[in-house]
């Protein structure tokens, strides 16, 4: 069977997979990327994924040299503050983190899913390098000395150099690698919408703690006229099975009496979605002609938009790399260093944002004691303060 040949293979049509097909195609890699799903780019079709992205502060460089930044940029909502409020004892709790006391940008700037796929996939239609086959998934590959066959859903085969897995927490392209994983499970579920209020959200990012997981407002353009945010709210897998089974009236009033009415009324303003919650991380970064980003690398709870943000980290990595020897392409001096280089980040991530779920599960009050003055503290020592700052950034 003839074989067209790239320098690479990118298995996964998400906002990952489309991240690293722009990078490194406008870095001047040939690069062919498939994904069985089309991507949907609009709101109110069905399949569109209404959640959001917080790409912080080092996302942009690198957004920008892949020429996506210029496209996103007229639809990012600044977040210039990281409000956390705990609600679970008597006394609430409120503690702000400014961006303006470590730099002169916002922390990041949000923005929905289903817009990134759409500029996106614009973005690769400008570049000639790039051959976007949507509709069309990995389905197997066979490593070699200098290059590794791979073999798509619709029975064609692509000669590629390095295949990058970005097809997500089940991804085919570890599962064919003989990669396994870790999977920590919580027994939560996500569910995400966007509402409206009234009380102006100031660029302000709202994270709400007291039981089951916190209830995250992220602010997005006006909708209609009125403040607008998206919401991330973490509860038990069965409450929020019960909560996405309401209807619009009572699911809102469950909604404002989670969110402490500290935005006024809120209004839905889309549909609402579930999503279950895990930390996952995969047992090797690499096999043979093969490095897995991402969901299919890690996997772990939204909270404080380190979940995108380190995918981004790890296709950094492994462009800088892939720049600085490109005859060494996929070969195992570039594929370990990759795996070397991002272990202890990953490592260190997934185990702290498991922690902090962990303790925003806690129902006991005084788990909840606790955890409210661990906010106190922190807060209160101004280095602490921002080293933890620094550090959600990207800084170790």
């Amino acid at each position: 069977m003839e074989r067209s040949k790239t320098d690479i293979v990118i298995a996964g049509g998400g906002v990952a997979g489309l991240t690293a097909a722009a990078a490194f195609g406008a870095a001047g890699f040939d690069v062919t990327i498939v994904d069985p799903t089309p991507p949907v780019t609009s709101h109110d079709a069905a399949g569109a994924d209404l959640r959001t992205t917080a790409f912080l502060q080092p996302a942009q460089q690198f957004l920008q040299a892949a020429g996506l930044w210029t496209r996103l940029a007229p639809f990012a909502t600044p977040l210039q503050i990281m409000r956390i409020v705990d609600i679970g004892t008597d006394a609430q709790v409120a503690r702000e983190f400014n961006a303006a006391d470590i730099s002169d940008r916002p922390f990041g700037w949000n923005l929905p899913n289903w817009l990134l796929r759409r500029e996106m996939v614009a973005r690769l239609s400008e570049l000639p390098n790039v051959d976007f086959r949507a509709g069309t998934g990995f389905a197997q590959m066979l490593p070699r000395r200098d290059e590794a066959i791979v073999m798509l859903s619709n029975q064609t085969q692509l000669a590629a150099k390095l295949v990058i897995g970005a097809d997500g927490r089940n991804s085919a392209v570890r599962h064919a690698s003989g990669i396994g994983v870790k999977t920590m499970r919580y027994g939560q579920k996500a569910l995400t919408f966007a509402v409206t209020h009234d009380a102006p959200h100031d660029n302000v990012s709202t994270e709400i703690h007291r039981s089951g997981g916190p209830f995250t407002l992220v602010p997005l353009p006006d909708h209609d006229g009125k403040p607008c945010s998206a919401v991330v709210w973490m509860e038990g897998g069965a409450e929020a099975t019960r909560l996405a089974a309401l209807d619009d009236a009572a699911f809102e009033a469950a909604a404002n009496d989670r969110s402490d009415f500290l935005y006024g009324p809120l209004k839905l303003a889309s549909r609402r979605s579930v999503w279950p919650i895990i930390s996952q991380i995969a047992h090797a970064l690499t096999a043979p002609r093969a490095a897995l980003v991402a969901e299919a690398a890690h996997v772990m709870p939204p909270i404080g938009a380190q979940g995108l943000n380190m995918s981004l980290r790890d296709l950094s990595c492994l462009l800088e790399l892939a720049k600085a020897q490109p005859d060494q392409l996929g070969a195992p001096v570039m594929l370990d260093s990759y795996a070397r280089q991002r272990h202890a980040d990953i490592k260190l991530r997934v185990t702290g944002i498991d922690a902090l779920n962990r303790a925003s599960i806690a129902g006991s009050p005084t788990m909840q004691a606790l955890r409210t003055k661990g906010i106190e503290a922190l807060y209160g020592v101004a280095p602490v303060r921002k080293t933890l700052m620094q550090m959600g950034l990207g800084a170790s």
